[in-house]
């Protein structure tokens, strides 16, 4: 899948700006490390998580929701389907 790196938490941040969602880094108490404000399309990430919990937290809630992808390009597309498809199992 993704590696943890800064330039693979920079791809999933760019496909939600894509997707037309606003990406922020806050102090809170979130227990799965982000939340989502689906009314104004903004997805908050706890910033004191490591960046591994970061990325997998912005995976998580792109399985989540159906967002409209007529607005990504096609690297975008590519990856959007690729974590949607991907799913990992124990």
């Amino acid at each position: 899948m993704l590696p943890f790196t800064q330039h693979s938490l920079d791809k999933l941040e760019s496909l939600f700006k894509g997707m037309g969602y606003r990406v922020r880094y806050e102090k809170g108490n979130f227990k799965t490390g982000s939340c989502m404000l689906q009314s104004s399309k903004v997805v908050v990430v706890n910033r004191f998580s490591n960046i591994e919990v970061k990325i997998n937290s912005l995976i998580d809630l792109l399985r989540e929701i159906e967002p409209d992808t007529s607005t990504l390009d096609e690297k975008q597309k590519q990856l959007y389907f690729t974590i949607k498809q991907t799913k990992l199992t124990l």
